[in-house]
């Protein structure tokens, strides 16, 4: 059986974790949720870092089940984990710390090379440095290749780029986002930032006090309503689709989604056909009952209400259906009241092409 099936229940004196996991075989799945909501712990426990009772199975290895008393200890394991601080071996240069990670394998069980880890994280020019004279963002770039280089059945991460300023966080997202598009394994990734969600990961897991509330496809649970995820400023649906076009002159970027296509400013070489995933800001979009084609903004989508719900003080939070592409927008109480809105009216969803996140 392949994938991640887990329950666990972890007891201490001021907090209970009590989680069933069922996620994909690959990818990257995000738990998320507020501090102390047990994203750590879950890691932990995973890893055999923490003895909760219960199972863990990975891809069909089973790791533990305390009803036939089955437990395999951390370091026989298959997996990797990386921390939010890179804590790489001081007196190694960057080869001899991924070097050590290679050895956790003997070589008929490697399945990633340390080739193949230098190139997905870019560490060519650095094999020689010192970790002294490494960034942030590069000494965690090194900590993760370090965790690939054990060939894991699963890679855990906490959090990491909790320890980066924006400016590394910016140097390493890439490379995550190139880990999730090539890693044939699992990637578990724990994080409470939204951005850092809907960039990476295609599954999701929502955390409060211990218990999972739900979990599934990020872009099904970023876009419902009864969810924390879909309220408060952050509040977006993520876009699938394809590069049409890309005019270089004007920075504009033509992506051709389900039932339409919109347009983005972007600064990244990006080639026809190419996939892109769409990060719209529910704060980034307003709706009209009728077509203004003399507006500045671009991107006018034909859409139909599917859920009304109220926000924040005096605000309100549209779900629309645009011709199979999921929205969200969020609009005064006031503009609600003066459109007359209703669930299954039909409306013009506008997006600022300078508003959208790729």
């Amino acid at each position: 059986m392949s994938g991640i099936q887990a329950r666990l229940r972890l007891t201490r004196p001021d907090f209970t974790l009590d989680i069933y996991l069922e996620l994909p075989g690959r990818g990257v799945t995000a738990l998320f949720g507020p501090s102390g909501c047990g994203k750590t712990s879950c890691l932990r426990a995973l890893a055999g870092l923490e003895r909760a009772q219960g199972s863990v199975r990975v891809n069909g290895e089973l790791w533990q089940d305390n009803a036939s008393g089955h437990w395999l200890p951390t370091h026989r394991r298959a997996l990797g984990y990386v921390f939010q601080e890179a804590s790489l071996f001081a007196h190694l240069n960057v080869r001899r710390n991924m070097e050590y990670g290679l050895r956790r394998q003997p070589p008929a069980r490697r399945r990633v090379s340390l080739e193949q880890a230098v190139e997905l994280l870019g560490l060519g020019a650095l094999l020689t440095r010192m970790p002294h004279t490494l960034s942030g963002g590069e000494r965690q770039r090194v900590a993760i290749a370090r965790a690939l280089a054990t060939s894991p059945r699963v890679l855990l991460m906490d959090e990491p780029l909790a320890a980066l300023d924006a400016a590394r966080k910016a140097e390493v997202m890439p490379y995550l986002e190139r880990l999730q598009r090539s890693l044939d394994i699992p990637v578990l990734y724990v994080s409470h930032s939204p951005d850092e969600v809907a960039r990476l990961a295609s599954h999701l897991v929502l955390l409060q006090a211990g218990r999972v509330t739900a979990q599934g496809p990020t872009a099904e649970l970023m876009a419902r309503l009864d969810l924390p995820l879909a309220h408060g400023d952050a509040a977006a649906a993520l876009v699938q689709g394809r590069v049409a076009a890309h005019d270089v002159h004007d920075h504009l970027l033509t992506v051709a989604i389900q039932g339409g296509q919109l347009q983005l400013i972007t600064h990244r070489p990006r080639m026809v056909g190419e996939s892109v995933r769409l990060r719209v800001l529910a704060r980034d979009v307003s709706l009209a009952r009728t077509h203004a084609g003399d507006s500045s903004i671009l991107n006018l989508l034909p859409a139909r209400i599917t859920q009304l719900a109220d926000d924040e003080p005096g605000q309100v939070l549209v779900a629309l259906d645009a011709a199979g592409t999921t929205l969200l927008a969020r609009i005064t109480r006031r503009s609600c009241q003066n459109l007359a809105l209703a669930v299954g009216d039909a409306v013009f969803a506008q997006v600022k092409g300078v508003a959208l996140m790729d």
